[in-house]
């Protein structure tokens, strides 16, 4: 059901013998990267010397793909670090203190593993208990019930719902609110300008006491407060906050809301039993209906599941016999009502909630028992004996048992088997969770415990239940068009897919992503290259194909890159672009003489001066050796693994490589200087002719996709004699993963250290095709720009968290046109990966 996935162990000095750093908090963002706290004020120095309070509150972020490689923020907080949130971009972190401090922090350069704050607030000497983005108006909701259907609109539908504080023409307004211990409600917002305006409001008139609170978010914009003194026996206050804008000033209005006692306080047999409220905690940011409660003493706990529910006010008698006026309707009132409460349990550490959007009415609870889709529906509570339960997030019946990687009994239990809690518990100091965080798709655990270890712990898609390969297939589909839709990492997902799922996953998505209308298919037409090449890396079966997705992520940017230079020769132009038309042209000519092609275009179309030419000289060779190598290698294609496979069939790309192969012959009439350069054994070889000869007639099988013909023996023997006639290149500009899902696909659990990259060979290295060797010799190459670095760059680069993706950090180019083609991977890699700095000498 569970398993541990890794472990990274924080171990800055393992010889002293001062006591581990004590993690506090820990948050997840849609991106992958997680982001964890230690206090390290009581250790030492590697003098011995005691550290300054000033300099001891770290933040540290991984990404999940390289998690030895932590980032490690000096955050300047002066006291202990209460809370980290993630905003809904997963591009930037709010940290909060215990001495009122807030700090906003955003990567520098766009790298995961460079950060600084330039942006923070403050509510000096008032600790922060509860910390939040303002709401942006977005929300998706899930349906499980139609994870049959073929429409992606049908399975993830957008929800109507307000931002908490909208600037003109509806733009939601950015910012962020937190609670103090004191009872005040703070606000920040970033105006447009990049000016931060803050403002502050008690609660409610009586201020107290706040040891625990949570912020959700209701769908007219409002925003929700809980607030509880610590105390089991008094009331825990519900407020509404409602922010907005007034004459350049923030202006905050709070409401009082119905409050509930626990029941626990009620009950004569627990009444003293559980004194501390530990955990308060809405079930989602967006449902301000549904609360969970955790109380708890010394030797237990106890955890409370309430709604607020609209009842009808009952009517005095002395007005039940008057005649009802038409039309009256009952009063109604809003009521907190208890849904579940759990039995005694073990003294709960810490508590994780599900962050995926599904639906918890009764009908689609039915639905998801059913189907046996679990994903979302079970909380993780964290015990200190050190093991971890998931629970109903209703119902808070058992879904599933993790006992910790230290049992002799194994990582995965059963629901039914004996509860952590009557087990026989070995002597000495037990491991714990004092901060746990659910991934964004539910199916992974990231937990920090009391000696300062990060874990990461694989949760089932099924919970333990048997199911049969094509409805687990259909829960990992389902789960991986939920990601392309919204945007979000799918490396959560990767970690259940075992490498005999993988060719079925890769063509179940493609025919579900065929069925999509042709807006939403453009929208999506880059993802899912870049969700099939990541599968693909999974097995080593499939491992040439990543190749050719990642190709062709190139090959679609290229094109798109060199089409948007042209300009229409006159400006009352008919609707298509000259993109458009070069595209019909060359559908329709099917003549394999690429002069011949280039007659039917009209020239002046595709005048360009001559410096921007010269400056996408390596795109164009990249161009030119693709299609070389391609049609060499045509000949060996014979089985599967071959890098290149892909394209034999795939019509739409052959019909890229050929309308960029008759836009650079223009090109090349007007500056001879931008042409790709061939090794030729003759004089006289016209090499684009040739190679434009031979990639003609390989489309023409391919073009029609539903019916495709294999090259006849006259192609395959002309592509025989081309390693004769050109030097056929290398592939040393494919991208070479190092990151560690591809070794995650076994069920034992790996041991990482933070700074000590895994070094074990990768998935099947003796099954690996020559293309993924690097000789220690060899050149290194800059993937985006199709550049060489040399064999020691000297150069700093970045690489891609996801696929590997190598590129210098600097750019070298001077002209526009090169900078037009760097700006579009500024933020991201061509996957949709995020960057991450690499020293020269791993580069």
């Amino acid at each position: 059901m569970m398993e541990v996935a890794y472990v990274c162990e924080w171990e800055k000095r393992p010889k002293s013998n001062h006591c581990p750093s004590i993690p506090l908090v820990c948050a997840w963002s849609c991106r992958n990267l997680v982001a964890f706290t230690t206090d390290l004020k009581n250790e030492e120095d590697e003098k011995g010397t005691r550290r300054s309070a000033k300099f001891s509150h770290m933040v540290h972020i991984i990404d999940t793909e390289h998690p030895w490689d932590v980032y490690s923020i000096n955050s300047g907080h002066a006291e202990v670090i209460s809370c980290l949130e993630w905003d809904q971009s997963g591009s930037r972190l709010l940290s909060a203190d215990g001495d009122g401090q807030i700090k906003c922090w955003a990567m520098a350069d766009h790298l995961v593993n460079s950060w600084e704050s330039s942006l923070g607030s403050s509510v000096d000497g008032d600790p922060i208990v509860a910390l939040s983005w303002l709401h942006n108006g977005v929300k998706l909701a899930l349906h499980v019930e139609m994870s049959g259907s073929t429409n992606f609109g049908e399975k993830f539908s957008r929800v109507k719902f307000s931002p908490s504080l909208t600037l003109f023409g509806g733009k939601p307004m950015e910012g962020w609110l937190a609670v103090t211990v004191s009872g005040l409600v703070t606000v920040s917002l970033l105006k447009p300008n990049g000016q931060l305006l803050t403002a502050s409001e008690s609660l409610c008139r009586l201020r107290g006491r706040v040891a625990l609170a949570d912020i959700a978010f209701t769908g007219g914009g409002n925003i929700v407060v809980a607030a509880t003194d610590g105390s089991s026996s008094s009331p825990v206050q519900f407020y509404k906050v409602c922010v907005s804008v007034v004459n350049e000033k923030c202006r905050i209005d709070t409401e009082l809301l119905p409050s509930l006692f626990m029941r626990c306080t009620t009950d004569p047999v627990r009444r003293d039993k559980y004194p501390a409220v530990t955990h308060l905690k809405f079930l989602t940011r967006e449902n301000s209906e549904q609360v969970l409660l955790c109380a708890s003493s010394q030797m237990g706990s106890i955890v409370e599941c309430w709604s607020l529910r609209k009842e009808g006010l009952p009517v005095n008698n002395i007005f039940q016999h008057r005649s009802p006026v038409v039309g009256e309707k009952q009063p109604m009132i809003l009521k907190w009502r208890i849904l579940s409460a759990t039995n005694d349990l073990d003294r709960v550490s810490a508590v994780a909630l599900p962050k995926l959007p599904i639906s918890i009415s009764n009908t689609d609870l039915k639905v998801a028992s059913e189907t046996k889709f679990c994903p979302g529906l079970g909380l993780a509570l964290a015990f200190h004996d050190g093991s971890i339960q998931i629970l109903h997030r209703l119902s808070l019946h058992t879904m599933g048992v993790f006992y910790g990687s230290s049992s002799s009994s194994g990582a995965s239990q059963r629901p039914g088997d004996e509860p952590a809690i009557k087990r026989q518990r070995a002597g000495g100091p037990t491991v714990h969770f004092k901060a746990l965080q659910f991934s964004w798709t539910s199916l992974a655990l990231a937990g920090v415990d009391n000696h300062g270890k990060l874990h990461m712990i694989r949760v089932s898609p099924s919970m333990g239940q048997m199911l049969d390969m094509n409805t687990l297939l259909r829960h990992l589909l389902f789960l991986l068009e939920y990601c392309m839709v919204t945007g979000y990492d799918w490396w959560d997902v990767l970690l259940h897919v075992q490498p005999g799922m993988v060719h079925n996953l890769v063509e179940k998505l493609h025919e579900e992503y065929m069925r999509q209308n042709q807006a939403l298919q453009q929208v999506l037409s880059t993802r899912i290259v870049a969700v099939k090449a990541s599968l693909c890396k999974l097995s080593s079966v499939t491992a040439a194909r990543a190749c050719d997705f990642h190709a062709k992520l190139l090959l679609i940017a290229v094109s798109s890159t060199l089409k948007s230079l042209l300009r229409p020769h006159v400006l009352n132009t008919p609707d298509k672009s000259p993109g458009d038309r070069l595209a019909e042209i060359c559908a329709k000519n099917t003549d394999t003489d690429i002069d011949k092609v280039m007659i039917n275009l009209k020239t002046e179309e595709f005048v360009l001066d001559g410096p921007p030419l010269q400056s996408l000289q390596q795109l164009i060779q990249w161009v030119g050796d693709f299609v070389l190598y391609l049609m060499a290698n045509l000949p060996n294609q014979g089985s599967i693994v071959r890098p290149g496979f892909g394209f034999l069939r795939d019509g739409s790309s052959l019909g890229m490589l050929r309308e960029m192969m008759v836009m650079i012959r223009i090109w090349g009439l007007l500056k001879p200087g931008c042409l790709p350069i061939y090794t030729a054994t003759s004089d006289n070889q016209d090499s684009m002719l040739l190679l434009f000869r031979l990639l003609t007639k390989l489309w023409l099988c391919s073009r029609d996709e539903g019916h495709p013909q294999e090259p006849d023996e006259s192609l395959i023997d002309e592509c025989c004699l081309l390693p004769s006639q050109l030097l056929v290149p290398t592939m040393d500009w494919l991208p070479v993963n190092d990151g560690i899902i591809c070794k995650l696909q076994g069920k034992y659990p790996l041991r990482l250290q933070f700074g000590k990259p895994y070094s074990l060979p990768g998935l099947n290295s003796a099954a690996q095709v020559e293309i993924f060797s690097r000789s220690p010799g060899s050149q290194r190459m800059d993937h985006l720009r199709c550049l060489h670095m040399g064999v020691c760059p000297t150069e700093e680069s970045k690489a891609c968290t996801r696929c590997g993706c190598v590129t210098m950090l600097r750019s070298p180019n001077k002209t526009n046109a090169m900078k037009q083609w760097e700006q579009r991977w500024i933020k991201n890699c061509l996957c949709g990966g995020l960057w991450r700095r690499i020293p020269s000498t791993l580069s």
